[in-house]
Protein backbone atom coordinates (compact mmCIF):
# COMPACT_ATOMS: atom_id res chain seq x y z
CA UNK A 1 0.00 0.00 0.00
CA UNK A 2 0.99 3.53 -0.55
CA UNK A 3 1.58 5.25 2.47
CA UNK A 4 2.20 9.00 1.73
CA UNK A 5 0.19 11.49 0.33
CA UNK A 6 1.26 13.64 -2.95
CA UNK A 7 0.32 16.99 -2.60
CA UNK A 8 0.21 19.41 -5.63
CA UNK A 9 2.54 21.81 -5.84
CA UNK A 10 -0.81 24.61 -7.07
CA UNK A 11 -1.95 24.47 -3.54
CA UNK A 12 0.78 27.19 -2.56
CA UNK A 13 -0.88 29.32 -5.38
CA UNK A 14 -4.70 28.20 -4.98
CA UNK A 15 -3.33 29.16 -1.11
CA UNK A 16 -1.90 32.90 -1.86
CA UNK A 17 -4.66 33.16 -4.58
CA UNK A 18 -7.10 33.19 -1.21
CA UNK A 19 -5.37 35.53 0.62
CA UNK A 20 -3.94 32.97 3.15
CA UNK A 21 -0.01 33.27 4.33
CA UNK A 22 1.74 30.23 3.25
CA UNK A 23 4.57 30.11 6.26
CA UNK A 24 1.60 31.07 8.24
CA UNK A 25 -0.29 27.41 7.10
CA UNK A 26 3.32 25.76 7.37
CA UNK A 27 4.33 26.99 11.00
CA UNK A 28 0.84 25.95 12.31
CA UNK A 29 1.23 22.26 10.70
CA UNK A 30 4.62 22.11 12.09
CA UNK A 31 5.83 21.76 8.52
CA UNK A 32 9.14 22.40 7.00
CA UNK A 33 8.95 26.47 5.68
CA UNK A 34 10.44 24.55 2.10
CA UNK A 35 7.88 22.04 2.04
CA UNK A 36 6.31 23.51 -1.23
CA UNK A 37 9.82 23.89 -2.90
CA UNK A 38 10.31 20.03 -2.96
CA UNK A 39 9.97 18.52 -6.63
CA UNK A 40 8.08 16.42 -4.70
CA UNK A 41 5.64 17.08 -2.02
CA UNK A 42 5.25 14.16 0.25
CA UNK A 43 3.11 13.53 3.55
CA UNK A 44 1.90 10.81 6.23
CA UNK A 45 -1.85 11.14 6.81
CA UNK A 46 -1.25 12.66 9.59
CA UNK A 47 0.66 15.72 8.56
CA UNK A 48 -1.66 15.66 5.76
CA UNK A 49 -4.33 16.41 8.11
CA UNK A 50 -2.17 18.73 9.86
CA UNK A 51 -1.94 20.70 6.83
CA UNK A 52 -5.31 21.11 5.71
CA UNK A 53 -6.07 21.66 9.71
CA UNK A 54 -3.69 24.48 9.45
CA UNK A 55 -5.55 26.04 6.26
CA UNK A 56 -9.16 26.06 7.90
CA UNK A 57 -7.01 27.92 10.90
CA UNK A 58 -5.54 30.19 9.47
CA UNK A 59 -7.92 31.17 6.68
CA UNK A 60 -10.75 33.94 7.85
CA UNK A 61 -12.80 32.24 5.58
CA UNK A 62 -14.74 29.29 7.45
CA UNK A 63 -15.55 27.69 3.56
CA UNK A 64 -12.18 27.33 2.40
CA UNK A 65 -12.46 23.79 1.91
CA UNK A 66 -15.22 23.81 -1.00
CA UNK A 67 -13.35 27.05 -2.51
CA UNK A 68 -10.26 25.51 -2.77
CA UNK A 69 -12.15 22.12 -4.31
CA UNK A 70 -13.82 24.17 -6.62
CA UNK A 71 -11.79 25.12 -10.03
CA UNK A 72 -13.57 26.31 -13.28
CA UNK A 73 -10.69 26.40 -15.44
CA UNK A 74 -10.14 23.25 -16.56
CA UNK A 75 -6.57 23.71 -17.73
CA UNK A 76 -5.74 23.74 -14.10
CA UNK A 77 -7.03 20.15 -12.94
CA UNK A 78 -4.89 17.38 -12.15
CA UNK A 79 -4.04 14.69 -14.90
CA UNK A 80 -6.84 12.69 -12.92
CA UNK A 81 -9.18 14.89 -12.82
CA UNK A 82 -8.62 15.17 -16.95
CA UNK A 83 -8.99 11.64 -17.26
CA UNK A 84 -12.15 11.17 -15.18
CA UNK A 85 -13.79 14.40 -17.37
CA UNK A 86 -12.66 12.37 -20.57
CA UNK A 87 -15.14 9.42 -19.62
CA UNK A 88 -18.48 8.82 -20.55
CA UNK A 89 -21.25 9.75 -17.49
CA UNK A 90 -20.41 10.68 -13.83
CA UNK A 91 -20.56 7.53 -12.36
CA UNK A 92 -17.54 6.48 -14.85
CA UNK A 93 -15.69 9.32 -13.26
CA UNK A 94 -16.45 8.00 -9.80
CA UNK A 95 -15.29 4.87 -10.49
CA UNK A 96 -12.18 6.38 -12.54
CA UNK A 97 -10.94 8.18 -9.48
CA UNK A 98 -11.79 5.21 -7.24
CA UNK A 99 -9.69 2.78 -9.10
CA UNK A 100 -6.55 5.19 -9.38
CA UNK A 101 -6.84 6.44 -5.84
CA UNK A 102 -5.18 3.60 -4.30
CA UNK A 103 -2.40 3.87 -6.55
CA UNK A 104 -1.56 7.62 -5.39
CA UNK A 105 -2.15 7.73 -1.73
CA UNK A 106 -3.74 6.04 0.98
CA UNK A 107 -6.74 7.17 0.45
CA UNK A 108 -10.28 5.78 -1.26
CA UNK A 109 -13.33 6.70 -2.75
CA UNK A 110 -16.07 4.57 -1.84
CA UNK A 111 -19.90 4.86 -3.31
CA UNK A 112 -22.89 2.82 -3.43
CA UNK A 113 -26.40 2.80 -4.50
CA UNK A 114 -29.09 2.33 -1.79
CA UNK A 115 -32.72 2.60 -3.31
CA UNK A 116 -33.00 5.60 -5.04
CA UNK A 117 -29.51 7.32 -3.77
CA UNK A 118 -26.16 7.05 -4.61
CA UNK A 119 -24.04 7.85 -1.76
CA UNK A 120 -20.04 9.17 -2.10
CA UNK A 121 -17.49 8.51 0.76
CA UNK A 122 -14.04 9.12 1.04
CA UNK A 123 -11.92 7.10 3.67
CA UNK A 124 -8.37 7.41 4.65
CA UNK A 125 -7.21 4.24 5.24
CA UNK A 126 -4.00 4.70 7.58
CA UNK A 127 -6.09 7.26 9.59
CA UNK A 128 -6.28 7.24 13.48
CA UNK A 129 -7.23 10.46 13.90
CA UNK A 130 -11.01 12.27 12.72
CA UNK A 131 -10.44 14.00 9.34
CA UNK A 132 -10.76 17.48 9.55
CA UNK A 133 -13.68 18.90 8.68
CA UNK A 134 -12.26 21.30 6.20
CA UNK A 135 -10.78 18.62 4.40
CA UNK A 136 -14.24 16.86 4.38
CA UNK A 137 -15.67 20.09 2.64
CA UNK A 138 -12.49 20.05 -0.01
CA UNK A 139 -13.18 16.53 -1.41
CA UNK A 140 -17.05 16.66 -1.29
CA UNK A 141 -16.43 20.32 -3.39
CA UNK A 142 -14.30 18.59 -5.71
CA UNK A 143 -16.66 15.92 -6.36
CA UNK A 144 -19.67 18.67 -7.28
CA UNK A 145 -16.52 20.37 -9.08
CA UNK A 146 -16.46 16.98 -11.80
CA UNK A 147 -19.83 16.64 -12.06
CA UNK A 148 -20.85 19.97 -12.76
CA UNK A 149 -17.97 20.22 -15.38
CA UNK A 150 -18.97 17.13 -16.73
CA UNK A 151 -22.29 17.23 -17.11
CA UNK A 152 -22.22 21.08 -18.13
CA UNK A 153 -25.13 21.65 -15.84
CA UNK A 154 -25.56 22.78 -12.39
CA UNK A 155 -26.07 19.32 -10.99
CA UNK A 156 -27.26 19.33 -6.93
CA UNK A 157 -26.87 16.77 -4.46
CA UNK A 158 -29.97 15.69 -2.38
CA UNK A 159 -28.01 16.10 1.08
CA UNK A 160 -24.86 16.37 2.38
CA UNK A 161 -24.01 14.23 5.84
CA UNK A 162 -21.50 15.40 8.03
CA UNK A 163 -20.40 13.89 11.31
CA UNK A 164 -19.54 17.20 12.77
CA UNK A 165 -21.16 20.10 13.28
CA UNK A 166 -20.98 23.31 11.28
CA UNK A 167 -21.23 26.99 11.78
CA UNK A 168 -21.61 27.74 8.14
CA UNK A 169 -24.01 25.45 7.48
CA UNK A 170 -25.71 28.28 5.48
CA UNK A 171 -22.51 28.52 2.79
CA UNK A 172 -22.40 24.97 2.26
CA UNK A 173 -26.03 24.91 1.79
CA UNK A 174 -25.66 27.76 -1.01
CA UNK A 175 -22.72 26.31 -2.80
CA UNK A 176 -24.18 22.49 -2.46
CA UNK A 177 -27.27 23.54 -3.35
CA UNK A 178 -28.88 21.10 -0.86
CA UNK A 179 -29.61 20.47 2.59
CA UNK A 180 -26.77 19.87 5.15
CA UNK A 181 -27.25 17.17 7.55
CA UNK A 182 -24.89 17.50 10.88
CA UNK A 183 -24.66 14.71 13.18
CA UNK A 184 -24.70 11.92 10.66
CA UNK A 185 -23.13 8.79 11.20
CA UNK A 186 -20.65 9.40 8.34
CA UNK A 187 -19.68 12.09 5.71
CA UNK A 188 -21.10 11.60 2.64
CA UNK A 189 -22.71 13.22 -0.39
CA UNK A 190 -25.65 11.75 -1.62
CA UNK A 191 -27.11 12.05 -5.47
CA UNK A 192 -29.64 10.44 -7.31
CA UNK A 193 -29.16 7.10 -8.14
CA UNK A 194 -29.97 8.16 -11.62
CA UNK A 195 -27.24 11.20 -11.53
CA UNK A 196 -24.70 8.15 -11.93
CA UNK A 197 -26.11 8.18 -15.68
CA UNK A 198 -25.80 11.52 -16.89
CA UNK A 199 -23.20 11.89 -19.97
CA UNK A 200 -20.65 13.64 -20.21
CA UNK A 201 -20.59 16.79 -22.38
CA UNK A 202 -16.49 16.52 -21.64
CA UNK A 203 -16.23 12.69 -22.73
CA UNK A 204 -13.15 12.51 -24.98
CA UNK A 205 -12.09 9.02 -25.57
CA UNK A 206 -9.03 9.90 -27.41
CA UNK A 207 -7.26 11.61 -24.30
CA UNK A 208 -8.91 8.59 -22.21
CA UNK A 209 -7.29 6.35 -24.11
CA UNK A 210 -4.09 8.47 -23.58
CA UNK A 211 -4.15 9.12 -19.83
CA UNK A 212 -5.47 5.46 -18.80
CA UNK A 213 -2.30 3.39 -20.49
CA UNK A 214 -0.30 4.79 -17.95
CA UNK A 215 -2.59 4.49 -15.16
CA UNK A 216 -3.37 0.85 -16.03
CA UNK A 217 0.33 -0.05 -16.43
CA UNK A 218 0.94 1.16 -12.98
CA UNK A 219 -1.78 -0.59 -11.53
CA UNK A 220 -0.07 -4.04 -13.58
CA UNK A 221 3.36 -3.23 -12.34
CA UNK A 222 2.30 -3.25 -8.59
CA UNK A 223 -0.28 -5.96 -9.24
CA UNK A 224 3.15 -8.23 -10.20
CA UNK A 225 4.65 -7.62 -7.10
CA UNK A 226 3.88 -10.27 -4.79
CA UNK A 227 5.04 -7.38 -2.00
CA UNK A 228 2.25 -5.15 -2.67
CA UNK A 229 -0.57 -8.37 -3.34
CA UNK A 230 -2.15 -8.56 0.13
CA UNK A 231 -2.05 -4.76 0.18
CA UNK A 232 -3.90 -4.61 -3.01
CA UNK A 233 -6.20 -7.45 -1.79
CA UNK A 234 -7.02 -5.62 1.19
CA UNK A 235 -7.87 -2.33 -0.52
CA UNK A 236 -10.41 -4.57 -2.92
CA UNK A 237 -11.54 -6.46 -0.23
CA UNK A 238 -12.46 -2.69 1.50
CA UNK A 239 -13.96 -0.77 -1.37
CA UNK A 240 -16.72 -3.74 -1.68
CA UNK A 241 -17.44 -3.36 2.23
CA UNK A 242 -20.70 -2.16 1.90
CA UNK A 243 -22.90 -4.57 3.43
CA UNK A 244 -22.19 -8.22 2.25
CA UNK A 245 -19.29 -10.24 2.78
CA UNK A 246 -17.42 -9.93 -0.65
CA UNK A 247 -16.32 -13.19 -2.65
CA UNK A 248 -13.13 -14.21 -3.79
CA UNK A 249 -13.64 -14.27 -7.52
CA UNK A 250 -14.87 -10.34 -7.41
CA UNK A 251 -12.11 -8.92 -5.69
CA UNK A 252 -10.40 -11.05 -8.32
CA UNK A 253 -11.86 -9.45 -11.32
CA UNK A 254 -11.15 -5.71 -10.10
CA UNK A 255 -7.31 -7.17 -9.80
CA UNK A 256 -7.57 -8.90 -13.21
CA UNK A 257 -7.05 -11.93 -12.03
CA UNK A 258 -8.55 -15.75 -11.77
CA UNK A 259 -9.94 -16.38 -8.15
CA UNK A 260 -7.42 -19.36 -8.68
CA UNK A 261 -4.54 -17.26 -9.20
CA UNK A 262 -5.28 -14.69 -6.59
CA UNK A 263 -5.77 -17.70 -4.35
CA UNK A 264 -2.38 -19.44 -4.70
CA UNK A 265 -0.68 -15.88 -5.21
CA UNK A 266 -2.06 -15.29 -1.89
CA UNK A 267 -0.65 -18.59 -0.39
CA UNK A 268 2.35 -18.14 -2.04
CA UNK A 269 2.80 -14.77 0.26
CA UNK A 270 2.27 -17.03 3.08
CA UNK A 271 -1.60 -15.63 3.56
CA UNK A 272 -4.74 -16.53 2.68
CA UNK A 273 -8.14 -14.92 1.30
CA UNK A 274 -9.56 -15.20 4.67
CA UNK A 275 -6.92 -13.84 6.57
CA UNK A 276 -7.09 -11.00 4.19
CA UNK A 277 -10.51 -10.33 4.70
CA UNK A 278 -10.31 -10.46 8.58
CA UNK A 279 -7.65 -8.01 8.16
CA UNK A 280 -9.55 -5.72 5.88
CA UNK A 281 -12.67 -6.24 8.65
CA UNK A 282 -10.40 -5.71 11.52
CA UNK A 283 -8.92 -2.13 9.97
CA UNK A 284 -12.32 -1.28 9.00
CA UNK A 285 -13.81 -1.79 12.19
CA UNK A 286 -11.31 0.63 13.71
CA UNK A 287 -11.91 2.99 11.22
CA UNK A 288 -15.75 3.12 12.09
CA UNK A 289 -15.46 3.15 15.61
CA UNK A 290 -12.91 6.07 16.64
CA UNK A 291 -13.88 8.04 13.63
CA UNK A 292 -17.63 7.83 13.11
CA UNK A 293 -20.71 7.60 15.31
CA UNK A 294 -22.19 4.28 13.92
CA UNK A 295 -24.24 2.45 16.00
CA UNK A 296 -22.60 -1.04 16.35
CA UNK A 297 -25.36 -2.93 14.30
CA UNK A 298 -24.39 -0.20 11.65
CA UNK A 299 -21.10 -1.29 11.77
CA UNK A 300 -21.73 -4.76 11.79
CA UNK A 301 -23.35 -4.31 8.79
CA UNK A 302 -21.34 -2.01 6.88
CA UNK A 303 -18.87 -4.75 7.54
CA UNK A 304 -20.72 -7.89 5.98
CA UNK A 305 -21.71 -9.67 9.20
CA UNK A 306 -25.36 -10.93 9.88
CA UNK A 307 -25.32 -9.39 13.17
CA UNK A 308 -24.13 -7.64 15.88
CA UNK A 309 -22.99 -10.21 18.09
CA UNK A 310 -21.02 -11.58 15.18
CA UNK A 311 -19.30 -8.17 14.76
CA UNK A 312 -19.11 -8.48 18.60
CA UNK A 313 -17.35 -11.91 18.79
CA UNK A 314 -15.14 -11.31 16.07
CA UNK A 315 -14.02 -7.73 17.61
CA UNK A 316 -13.37 -9.12 20.66
CA UNK A 317 -11.14 -11.88 19.12
CA UNK A 318 -8.95 -9.11 17.59
CA UNK A 319 -8.49 -6.33 20.28
CA UNK A 320 -9.65 -8.50 23.62
CA UNK A 321 -12.43 -6.13 24.48
CA UNK A 322 -15.85 -5.54 23.18
CA UNK A 323 -16.39 -2.97 20.45
CA UNK A 324 -18.22 -1.06 23.32
CA UNK A 325 -15.70 -0.84 25.57
CA UNK A 326 -13.02 -0.51 22.80
CA UNK A 327 -14.90 3.08 21.50
CA UNK A 328 -15.34 4.03 25.12
CA UNK A 329 -11.45 3.64 25.70
CA UNK A 330 -10.76 5.43 22.73
CA UNK A 331 -12.81 8.39 23.05
CA UNK A 332 -11.56 8.66 26.41
CA UNK A 333 -7.73 8.69 25.33
CA UNK A 334 -8.73 11.41 22.62
CA UNK A 335 -10.42 13.74 25.14
CA UNK A 336 -7.67 15.69 26.01
CA UNK A 337 -6.89 16.02 22.12
CA UNK A 338 -7.41 19.47 20.64
CA UNK A 339 -10.72 20.17 19.15
CA UNK A 340 -12.09 20.77 15.57
CA UNK A 341 -12.13 23.94 13.96
CA UNK A 342 -15.58 24.82 12.50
Amino acid sequence: MVKHFRVPGSLRLRLEEAGILVPAVLRRASLPQNLFDQTRILVSTEELFDLWRAIGDVSKDASIGVRLGTESSIARFHPMGLAALSTASFGAAIDHMARYKRLSAPEEILHAVVENEWAIRFRWSLAVNIEPAVLVEHCFAWVLTIAREGTGTRIKPLRLELVQPRNHTKSLEKHFGCPVVCGASRNAIIFRADDAAIPFVTRNAELLEMLAPQFDQELKDRTATEDHLIDLVRGAIQQRLTGHRPVVDDVAKDLHMSPRTLQRRLQNSGSSYQRVLDEARRQMARYYLSNSVLELAEAAYLLGYEDSNSFSRAFRAWEGMPPRDWREAQRAAGSSGTSEPN
